[in-house]
């Protein structure tokens, strides 16, 4: 005898957390995920790791907000072909990115996250992104001949392509940027990640 799920039973309440959520652009899609796999089958995440868009669905629908604890959660990386091809109008890589900010919001995944200060130190300080030197030595090795380019020819190649002058933003242009950043929370939030991480290793 099967029972019949309510909408506002509470594992759809998770469902509708994430609905509700400013990210998400696909209406009640999550609602209407058929268990398919097209997303799984088509995710180059998938392929190389052990993350399953169908699995996070599925564990949303139940309620499992323990994935949000998951390592491979973080291996999304926003190609966005899960969105293209779902049948009933999901898009896990939505979900993905509103799970990941539930869980910053409770502190989870925030080793995740200190990697990638440089890039957030970049935006506050220059209004531009850019590699943090964290990334120098893995660029290095999947890109032969990286190291070159980006520092030995990185003038010749910029003076061929016509590049010049560089174009940086203005210094108003950088103070507004890092004002905003700092109103909204985005600088306290980057202060914290980054304390957290330091006094984990200096424990």
């Amino acid at each position: 005898m099967t029972t019949q799920q309510k909408i506002n039973d509470a594992p759809i309440n998770f469902a509708e957390d994430i609905i509700a959520n400013v990210k998400n652009t696909r209406d009640d899609g999550v609602l209407k995920c058929v268990q398919c796999g097209l997303c799984t089958s088509t995710c180059p995440a998938a392929r190389h790791s052990e993350y399953n868009p169908r699995e996070i669905i599925e564990r949303v629908l139940d309620g499992d907000e323990t994935i949000m604890h998951e390592d491979y959660l973080w291996n999304c990386f926003y190609c966005y072909t899960c969105h293209s091809v779902c049948p009933v109008g999901n898009s896990v890589c939505e979900v993905n990115q509103i799970l990941k900010q539930f869980a910053i919001n409770q502190g989870i995944g925030w080793d995740k996250l200190y990697e990638y200060l440089g890039f957030a130190d970049s935006y506050f300080d220059a209004a531009i992104g850019a590699i943090p030197e964290i990334f120098f030595d893995d660029i290095a090795k999947d890109v032969p001949g990286w190291e070159e380019i980006r520092f030995e020819k990185l003038e010749e190649n910029r003076d061929k392509l016509n590049l010049y002058p560089p174009l940086m933003p203005p210094e108003d242009v950088i103070d507004e940027v890092s004002l905003i950043l700092t109103i909204t929370g985005f600088k306290q939030r980057m202060e914290n990640i980054r304390k957290s991480q330091e006094e984990e290793v200096n424990k």
